[in-house]
């Protein structure tokens, strides 16, 4: 298992922006991991107190993130900074996630992968139900 220090140190996100607290899993094409920061009063995605769904996009982000930072040490180096380009297809099952008792969990999933771009399919699940999932695109820099 991958701990949320060693996360931190693979990712552009730290403290509360590191949304993620362990790589449960992962190969070369997916990634499993978990968190509970949706629960921290402190999670700088809060407005008005609230956790709105749409930001489980921005977990399935980071888990993409994760998977290149996790593949580039794995390789002896590091993931290629991005910047997320596209959303497709994504859908949203619930309206908040601050209320939700249990951990989250994300399986992300590379769909294609080129010097310049990858994308990907991610799902963030629930008490092992899928709340919300969609397809990202990032553009590589560097």
């Amino acid at each position: 298992m991958i701990d949320r220090d060693a996360i931190e140190a693979m990712i552009p996100h730290k403290g509360a922006m590191c949304l993620w607290d362990a790589v449960t899993d992962w190969d070369g094409r997916r990634i499993r991991l978990r968190g509970r920061s949706h629960r921290d009063p402190d999670n700088p995605l809060r407005r008005g107190g609230r956790l709105n769904a749409v930001h489980l996009c921005e977990y399935g982000a980071q888990a993409m993130a994760v998977h290149g930072g996790v593949l580039g040490v794995a390789g002896g180096g590091s993931a290629k900074a991005g910047v997320l380009v596209a959303l497709r297809d994504v859908r949203l099952c619930v309206a908040w996630i601050d209320d939700l008792p249990g951990d989250l969990v994300c399986e992300a999933e590379l769909l294609a992968d080129s010097p310049t771009s990858q994308q990907y399919a991610f799902r963030i699940l629930h008490d092992d139900g899928i709340i919300a999932e969609g397809r990202a695109a990032v553009m590589l820099q560097g």
